[in-house]
């Protein structure tokens, strides 16, 4: 492995991290950008912040081994391409190529839940199979085993979201009818609590605690479709962790308190359920973690470059559909 570090960047709505990682996937440095909407700002501030990373590691652009980007929207790995990231203005942007000829570095890009996924596997210590629960603007999951990311034969491993199983039947985007994410979300709770405004997860508890009746069914849907997908991931992969990232996390114990005691209910109503000791299995994404980055960073290593139709087993494209929704850091 080259002793040569490595540059992580998670490449969001509102802003961009980036992360220099050492040969052990060690955090050396970071930098921290405001993300203006459009192609060549993004292009211009994914520039700066590597220029960032090489200030403060005291070494030239060129000496870092290799950048991996993690970012909404459709990305396709093979081509370094990223259409639809709409919450930063992009509908095409070749994106590998752009950023590899102003920095002279190799690119490679990845959807920013999968990066998620990795990086927090990585920063957590866990082994054996990981699930990385994304419950932020949309909802989303990434899957790790065994320190490796799966993105499956299309790419679209972990679109849990888009499970048409919820009983309220609401409209999703993507045009079916009870999708996950129409429960279990930012934007579900826009839809539920419309007077809690953009980013109504920032208002919602205290809303809850002065007796607001529409914030408190709000609430009690995000639990019961947070908890839906919860179980689900654990009957459908049995992973030894479930990691719950994305910007609602951050409504902290309130929600996940209601999330086991969902889950709770539901053990004592099947013995089924309750030997599966599902809420045992649940990890929070701790604040502030650079996950995204450093699994973008991680990510980026793996031959960076390299057409993914060149290696077996590489899946061509990333996530499809409405990736342009899913972001995790605006709840």
């Amino acid at each position: 492995m080259s002793d040569r570090l490595r540059i992580g960047m998670d490449i969001g709505g509102t802003k961009t991290e980036a992360v220099a990682i050492d040969a052990a996937g060690g955090v050396v440095a970071t930098a921290l950008l405001p993300t203006p909407p459009g192609v060549e700002p993004v292009l211009a501030t994914a520039e700066q912040a590597i220029a960032e990373l090489a200030a403060q590691t005291g070494r030239g652009v060129r000496e870092f081994a290799s950048v991996g980007v993690g970012i909404p929207g459709q990305v396709d790995r093979a081509s370094g391409e990223v259409r639809l990231a709409y919450n930063i203005g992009i509908e095409h942007l070749a994106l590998a190529a752009r950023l590899g000829e102003r920095t002279g570095l190799p690119v490679a890009l990845d959807n920013d839940v999968n990066a998620a996924a990795l990086g927090a596997a990585h920063l957590m210590g866990l082994d054996g199979t990981v699930s990385y629960l994304n419950i932020g603007t949309g909802l989303a999951e990434g899957l790790v085993i065994d320190g490796a990311l799966q993105r499956g034969a299309h790419g679209i491993t972990g679109e849990i979201g888009h499970f048409a199983i919820d009983p309220l039947g609401r409209q999703c985007l993507c045009g079916q009818l009870g999708c996950l994410e129409t429960a279990a979300s930012g934007a579900a709770l826009r839809n539920f609590w419309p007077a809690g405004g953009e980013h109504p997860g920032r208002t919602l508890l205290p809303a809850v605690d002065a007796g607001d009746a529409e914030a408190q069914a709000a609430f009690e849907h995000l639990v019961r479709g947070s908890a839906t997908a919860i179980r689900l991931l654990v009957l459908l992969l049995d992973p030894h962790t479930v990691v719950i990232g994305g910007g609602l996390r951050l409504l902290g114990d309130r929600l996940f308190d209601a999330i086991r005691g969902r889950l709770a209910e539901w053990g004592a109503q099947s013995p089924f359920i309750a030997e599966l000791g599902i809420a045992e299995r649940i990890r929070l994404l701790s604040e502030g973690s650079p996950a995204a980055a450093v699994g973008a960073a991680l990510a980026g290593a793996d031959r960076p470059g390299e057409a993914a139709a060149d290696r077996p087993g590489e899946p061509v494209a990333g996530r499809a559909g409405t990736d342009a929704h899913r972001r995790g850091d605006a709840p």
